[in-house]
């Protein structure tokens, strides 16, 4: 697994993350894993939103909206097989 980027912000109630791409891309269809010291879950990429607009990936340097199954939280790292 390699590190790819990392959350900027976490809306709670809408249950979204911030991801910003630090290394490589990210597309819809990876499989991703956020982490955090002992906490981790992976998750598909169903779907990711740039200024509330829908777009199959992001590069390094983009961010981006990205639905997650579980709560995350700023700074949590986000890593692709």
């Amino acid at each position: 697994m390699e590190k790819i980027g990392r959350v900027t912000h976490f809306y709670n109630k809408i249950g979204v993350a911030v991801v910003v791409v630090e290394k490589g891309a990210l597309s819809v269809g990876d499989i991703v894993h956020f982490k955090h010291n002992s906490h981790e879950f992976e998750q598909a990429v169903q779907s990711l939103e740039v200024d509330q607009q829908s777009v199959q990936s992001i590069k390094a340097g983009q961010e981006a909206g990205l639905k997650v199954i579980e709560p995350v939280k700023e700074g949590w790292a986000i890593y692709k097989e």
